[in-house]
């Protein structure tokens, strides 16, 4: 009995410490493990420069509206020798012609192509912060799922190690009854085999952790240390299934990326459609010049010119560009019914995994609950005789199985309510409440959006 009174006490301080129990002092929590791989993750921090980058094509897109200015200078040396009609003494010299001029050019119209490449632009960019969004959600559930992978598995090695102990105790008490010729050989031999085997066990759930170690590490940025208890997040679910479905449709950033990218598409046919039209353009331009000849010193001249230029045939690659602007249309609509029928299936699942694991953590409590009492049973009836050290071994491993099936369902049901929120498009810090700056992506699309020249980015590079 004082063997089944160790293990029982330590697998529910482990449980405890692991999903259920009091926070301890200065540990670490799951809500400080999302912010620092919100924070410092890197593939994150990658894609945030990518929609930074994304930012600079509405300036370009935006420069068509602007003037062109080009500024020319030469300079050289020329020598003449030449004989005039008008006398018979040849003519000879030199000079160092030079000279500068300064033009600009203005499209005043180019079958609005200029305009619907900024809306372009702009829907691009707010494609790719919904497809930032799309990863901070997918990095926010891989934290969060890794936390609570580490809760599991430490938990289950202590479990195991735990039965450990209390096989290495039964083999003890076995062996001592063996020598006074309470039971047999086989009875020793069974105790023997079950040792090793849960040595095996503790082995397996030791790698185990190490590797989740190692994911917890590149993941969230930090070796796991005192992890405090991970907790369900589903007071920010939607009541009902249908309710997550509908709004899985509206705010799931797969959606509305989607939703983008037949903007962007849609504005491409009318580029391309602005091709066929007519362009108008004004340039001007000013020279001056000096010693373009032996007998021109100094030259001024000033010219403004509106010019219009309307395509007639170009061989027929703008038709075509033009047809396939409006497949590849039609295929992102197409793509976008896949991607809702995709994010219905998945809140879906993630709802019925969410309410599944909600039945098996009350289930795994009773069977733990069970096998203890049995556990117990059947110790006293081996006392009598009435049972084998088999039995006895059997009840062990099933209170251990009993265990390890309990961990692993409340670590299933903190994972599946991350599940739920991600799917429905809400996994984010702001929804959660997290203790950290929230990237503000259009901060650098403003400092950018305007900006006439300069090679330094808004941070100073």
């Amino acid at each position: 009995m004082h063997g089944v009174k160790l293990f029982t006490g330590a697998a529910v301080s482990v449980l405890l410490l692991a999903l259920a129990g009091p926070t301890p002092a200065l540990a670490d929590t799951i809500e400080a493990a999302l912010v620092r791989a919100y924070q410092n993750n890197p593939q994150l921090n990658a894609q945030r420069a990518q929609v930074r980058s994304t930012d600079e094509n509405v300036p370009q897109a935006l420069s068509g509206y602007r003037p062109r200015v080009s500024l020319t200078a030469s300079a050289g040396y020329q020598y003449s020798d030449f004989k005039s009609s008008t006398t018979s003494d040849p003519v000879n010299g030199t000079g160092i012609p030079r000279s500068v001029g300064l033009t600009a050019s203005q499209t005043l119209y180019n079958g609005n192509q200029t305009a619907n490449r900024t809306r372009a632009a702009e829907s691009q960019v707010s494609g790719a912060r919904e497809g930032l969004r799309v990863l901070d959600q997918s990095v926010l559930l891989q934290a969060a799922t890794t936390y609570m992978d580490y809760l599991r598995d430490a938990a289950t090695l202590e479990v195991q190690r735990s039965n450990v102990r209390v096989l290495e105790q039964t083999l003890k008490q076995t062996r001592d009854r063996f020598n006074v010729g309470e039971v047999t050989r086989t009875d020793v031999a069974q105790s023997e085999a079950q040792l090793a085997a849960g040595k095996t066990q503790a082995l397996t759930a030791e790698a185990n952790l190490t590797t989740t170690r190692a994911n917890f590490r590149r993941i969230i940025g930090n070796e796991p240390s005192n992890l405090a208890p991970g907790s369900p997040v589903d007071r920010f679910l939607p009541p009902t299934l249908a309710a997550a479905v509908e709004l899985a449709l509206v705010e799931n950033p797969n959606v509305t990326a989607g939703m983008y990218g037949i903007d962007v598409n849609h504005l491409q046919v009318k580029i391309n459609e602005g091709a066929l039209l007519p362009t108008v353009t004004l340039q001007a331009s000013v020279t001056q010049a000096f010693e373009q000849s032996l007998i021109q010193y100094r030259s001024f001249g000033a010219s403004a010119v509106a010019q219009l230029s309307a395509p007639i045939y170009q061989g027929g690659a703008e038709y075509a560009l033009i047809r396939q602007s409006k497949e590849n249309l039609a295929q992102q609509r197409l793509n976008l019914e896949t991607t809702r029928d995709q994010a219905r299936a998945t809140v879906v699942q993630t709802w019925g995994q969410l309410q599944a694991s909600k039945a098996q953590v009350q289930s795994a409590q009773a069977q733990v609950t069970a096998s203890e009492i049995a556990l117990n049973g059947v110790r006293e009836e081996a006392k009598a005789g009435q049972r084998t050290t088999l039995d006895v071994l059997n009840a062990q491993q099933a209170l251990v199985n009993a265990r390890v099936a309990l961990v692993t369902a409340q670590h299933d049901r903190v994972v599946a309510s991350y599940s739920v929120l991600s799917a429905v498009g809400r996994l984010s810090p702001q929804v959660l409440g997290l203790p950290t700056t929230t990237y503000d992506a259009s901060v650098h699309y403003h400092q950018v959006r305007d900006s006439w020249a300069g090679v330094r980015t808004p941070d100073g590079r």
